[in-house]
């Protein structure tokens, strides 16, 4: 911005990375740590000790939390300086940076940065990782606080791309019937986290949803992601009102006195006892003995932001697996087994589509540049005609330069992917979808094609077409109390135990949902007619 020099957050397991730009490195104002997840602030320690010359700043709560990056490691007591919520700083004589609570994480912010030249004031507003909807542990973003700061560049993550996500309360409410059901069938949980964030979300989870409330069920936390609760602890004045109460009448995270327990893990131990439990331990952990410590059955449940990098890690032999999930491959012959079961979860910390484009119409910027998220995801958010329209959209790449020429003249920006041209055909009581070749090109096609089945709906005169993928299918619940119809899976003979067990399906293997259908299907016998096949 003119002559200062800003950089935004340090996630980078090594830095040897910015070698070629060590030279704006060195001469940079200051870093912004918009929050303590790894992926935005594991590199700062490096870049503190390389460039020691460049203050670090965020809000006090990451301040806090930024040491947990590297629990084992000398931290230098002040690496973060804090900055006050929603007051402008002056950081030098021409800049000045504002944050706001950003959702998302505890102590995590989004920053308006103001460089005044002698013509007019310029603005950047940065939005980190952030969530519009409230947390167990964290509010939302305060949009009102937002509306109508028109900066000139706004720089905005789209990790979620143009997704649609369901009400936070029920996706809490679908992880919790589901956790509830793999212990009632005698199968423990094993919940890989990172050291911050969703891990206090889960233990906050079981320990206040209605069906875990005096259920006789162990969870355990390992050190790692224990380390995290209690730092929590000690920054309770800075959580929402309705953490604060709860905390006043009992323990946030460790209790043994209140079913379900709470309980923290031994070094290099293992969860005691002989019931089926729920284990939440850090992700770039080796986790595997844990699975093989009993010989009751376990389910690994990831989020679904990990499911392709599963895909990788255990599929393709040649693949360098991430630490996040290298632990996984050993457990491959437990997985053909079904001693050990993977399945996914949703619990997410982003917002959509929705929530993006709210945040974007509302700070009304000239600029929006799209970052932290796959180029495809990006695109999506990028091709939206609602946003072509009115800003102008940008897609960084790494290691290339982006401008940001301030005006009052708006150009059209390109759309950044061509639109196909299909034909509909009408064959007796069924559609024929004819689509160019070019699309089945695009890596995309595999997730839209994962099932061969598809969710279609009017979206005003406009006919949406999706994909239902497996963890679709896995998700999907009944939202009716009204008895099945068939078909359904829930009414197919060849369901067991919550799987299709059909070899001609294409679900077969996978957990299904119970009123979803198949090709393959084939109705359950009447009562009688199973109680001759039992008397045979």
């Amino acid at each position: 911005m003119g002559p200062r020099r800003i950089v935004l957050d340090c996630g980078l397991r090594d830095l040897s990375v910015l070698e070629p730009a060590r030279s704006r490195l060195e001469t940079a104002d200051l870093l912004f740590c918009s929050h303590a997840h790894s992926d935005h602030a594991r590199g700062v320690l490096e870049f503190s000790q390389k460039f020691p010359q460049v203050p670090i700043y965020g809000s006090e709560v990451t301040a806090q939390l930024l040491p947990l990056n590297w629990l084992g490691e000398t931290v230098p007591p002040h690496l973060c300086q804090a900055l006050p919520w929603q007051t402008p700083i002056s950081l030098a004589d021409d800049l000045t940076v504002q944050i706001w609570p950003a959702g998302h994480l505890p102590g995590a912010a989004c920053a308006l940065f103001t460089y005044h030249s002698p013509q007019r004031p310029y603005t950047v507003f940065f939005t980190g990782d952030f969530f519009m909807s409230n947390s167990r542990l964290v509010d939302g973003l305060p949009l009102e606080a937002l509306r109508g700061l028109k900066p000139d560049v706004l720089i905005i993550e789209g990790s979620a791309g143009t997704t649609r996500h369901p009400h936070r309360r029920q996706q809490e409410n679908l992880l919790a019937s589901t956790l509830y059901n793999l212990v009632q069938q005698g199968r423990s949980v094993l919940l890989p986290t990172p050291t911050l964030g969703i891990g206090q979300e889960l233990v906050m989870l079981l320990r206040s949803h209605h069906q875990f409330t005096g259920q006789d069920i162990t969870v355990w936390v390992d050190q790692t992601v224990a380390a995290g609760c209690d730092l929590y602890l000690e920054l309770m004045s800075e959580f929402p009102s309705s953490v604060q109460n709860f905390a006043r009448h009992q323990p946030l995270f460790w209790d043994d006195r209140i079913l379900p327990h709470v309980r923290r893990l031994g070094v290099d131990g293992h969860p005691d006892g002989e019931r089926p439990c729920i284990l939440i331990a850090h992700r770039e952990a080796d986790l595997s003995d844990h699975c093989r410590a009993w010989n009751q059955p376990w389910t690994v449940l990831l989020p679904d932001s990990l499911a392709s990098s599963i895909a990788d890690t255990l599929l393709a032999a040649s693949a360098v697996p991430s630490p996040t999930l290298s632990w996984l491959q050993t457990l491959v012959p437990e997985l053909e087994s079904e001693q050990v079961q993977i399945d996914t979860y949703q619990l997410t910390t982003h917002s959509d589509r929705v929530g993006t484009t709210q945040l974007i119409h509302n700070l009304r910027p000239q600029h929006v540049a799209f970052v932290h998220g796959k180029p495809a995801d990006l695109a999506d958010l990028a091709g939206l005609e609602e946003l072509q329209t009115r800003y102008q959209l940008h897609l960084p790449s790494a290691g290339n330069e982006v401008e940001f020429p301030i005006g009052d003249r708006f150009i059209q920006p390109a759309a950044p992917e061509p639109i196909f041209e299909g034909e509909i055909t009408e064959i007796d009581d069924s559609v024929l979808l004819l689509l160019p070749d070019a699309l089945t090109t695009d890596p995309r096609w595999v997730a839209l094609a994962d099932t061969g089945l598809v969710q279609a709906r009017w979206q005003g005169s406009e006919l949406v077409i999706k994909g239902l993928n497996q963890r679709d299918l896995m998700r999907t619940v009944t939202s009716s109390d009204s008895p099945w119809q068939l078909p359904s899976c829930q009414t197919c003979r060849h369901q067991r135990e919550g799987r299709c067990r059909n070899p001609d399906s294409p679900l077969y293997g996978l957990q299904v949902s119970p009123e979803g259908v198949c090709p393959a299907f084939e109705a359950r016998p009447a009562r009688s007619e199973r109680d001759d096949e039992a008397s045979a």
